[in-house]
């Protein structure tokens, strides 16, 4: 498949600032339209959403601490950071039963035959 057979738009969230103090500090800003840039192909705009992203992030704030807002749970080295993520998306996606699926994300795309075990993700970082 080369690059030129995607479909692949992005929409991009407009956001407004909130006009006081302490609501600009603790509240997030509210979005007041989109943006729609057609990157290649001939994507349909009706599919194009931010949903899948926004999900995934919020799954990730959820499961690590140091990606939430006002914490000091945050790593002193890039490196840390990096193996911390490393390590959530290697759990998320080999070792954790969705309730959808039934099974781990690897295994409904056979890349795994079997929902792995904490020893051996510890194992292959080894």
């Amino acid at each position: 498949m080369r690059i030129a057979d995607i479909d692949y738009a992005m929409l991009q969230k407009i956001y407004g600032a909130p006009s006081d103090e302490e609501t600009r500090r603790y509240s997030p800003a509210k979005c007041i339209g989109c943006d729609l840039k057609v990157v290649s192909g001939d994507p349909d705009p009706k599919h194009v959403s931010t949903s899948y992203v926004e999900r995934q992030n919020l799954t990730m704030r959820m499961h690590m601490r140091r990606f939430t807002r006002l914490t000091n749970g945050h790593s002193k080295k890039i490196d840390n950071h990096r193996h911390a993520v490393a390590l959530h998306y290697m759990f998320y996606n080999f070792c954790r039963i969705h309730q959808t699926l039934r099974c781990t994300p690897a295994m409904e795309a056979g890349l795994s035959n079997h929902v792995w075990s904490l020893e051996e993700m510890v194992l292959l970082a080894r």
